[in-house]
């Protein structure tokens, strides 16, 4: 089976600082350096799937500034399909972020052009790219992902949902994300209890139940929780690594993830495949820039594919 994924998501400039400590209320401090990239939810987690081979199509707006320009070039470069991305005026995102010395960090993001990606585009890329799997999150408006899915269910693709940045969701939407996929933070918001610490189980075991969706809460260094309704929990754990920067390690996680669904793998074997593609992001700073190139992604996929 092969996977093809349509990511409705989200392009960003990210603006990384680094810091061994992060400032106070009213404080500045002298930081360590500077980076810029390419990120964004949707962006980061299109350009992890391309990077496994398979045939990638994004759907997104960017602003008609030199930032937006160069999105298009870095999709080309990594394979990534832009037939249904769209240049509006005004602004593309931009994404401040610190990162302290223990790599963990903080983001800001300002939406601009992704606020103004299109239903009828997200709806027009499903019909004729023909994914088996349809990816979006939180940083473009539900609307546009309500459509994609509503769409995608039609054409009996797979819907994965990440809730970020956190947020409430909308219950149509809900009832048509096939797979949800909230860390920590996110899970709370969106069902109200900690997916961590005493009786963490029986709340991600009922999340999953009354929501009526299969679940994958990231949880950082401690792997990801898979719940099925009516099914037992399954944890896959994280391998221990020195992290030096997470910023990214999520959407390395779905990008990861949407791939290993899409060619047919068993949930949990999508699953530590998301997950040893996770930990090895967090070895790098950035974001893309912290993620395996293809040929390391092909061959960490190629013994859950059953190759060599």
């Amino acid at each position: 089976m092969e996977a093809r994924i349509l990511v409705v998501g989200s392009t960003m400039i990210d603006l990384i600082a680094y810091a061994r400590r992060l400032p106070e209320a009213g404080e500045t401090l002298v930081g360590e350096r500077f980076a810029s990239g390419f990120g964004g939810k949707g962006a980061n987690q299109a350009v992890m799937a391309a990077r496994f081979g398979a045939p990638v199509a994004m759907v997104n707006a960017v602003g008609d500034d030199s930032y937006g320009a160069t999105h298009y070039e870095n999709f080309r470069s990594e394979g990534i399909d832009v037939t249904w991305m769209r240049t509006v005026p005004g602004s593309s995102g931009v994404a401040p972020i610190w990162v302290d010395g223990n790599g963990v960090n903080r983001i800001i993001i300002i939406p601009g052009a992704n606020e103004r990606t299109d239903p009828a585009v997200a709806v027009e890329a499903v019909g004729a790219f023909r994914p088996t799997v349809v990816v979006a999150q939180f940083e473009i408006p539900q609307a546009t992902t309500l459509a994609a899915f509503r769409a995608a269910r039609a054409a009996g693709a797979t819907t994965l949902l990440n809730p970020a940045p956190a947020a409430p969701i909308d219950p149509a939407l809900l009832a048509l994300t096939d797979w949800l996929a909230p860390n920590e933070t996110e899970f709370a918001t969106i069902f109200g209890g900690s997916a961590v610490g005493d009786g963490a189980d029986a709340r991600i075991s009922a999340a999953a139940a009354s929501a009526g969706v299969r679940l994958a809460v990231t949880l950082g260094e401690r792997g990801v929780v898979l719940a099925l309704p009516g099914a037992p929990l399954v944890r896959v754990p994280a391998p221990m690594v020195e992290a030096v920067d997470t910023t990214g390690a999520g959407d390395a996680f779905i990008g990861a993830f949407a791939f290993g669904l899409g060619s047919g793998l068993a949930p949990e074997a999508a699953a530590r495949l998301a997950v040893a593609c996770a930990s090895e992001s967090v070895r790098g700073h950035g974001t893309q820039t912290s993620f395996l190139g293809r040929d390391a992604a092909r061959a960490l996929a190629a013994p859950y594919l059953g190759g060599s």
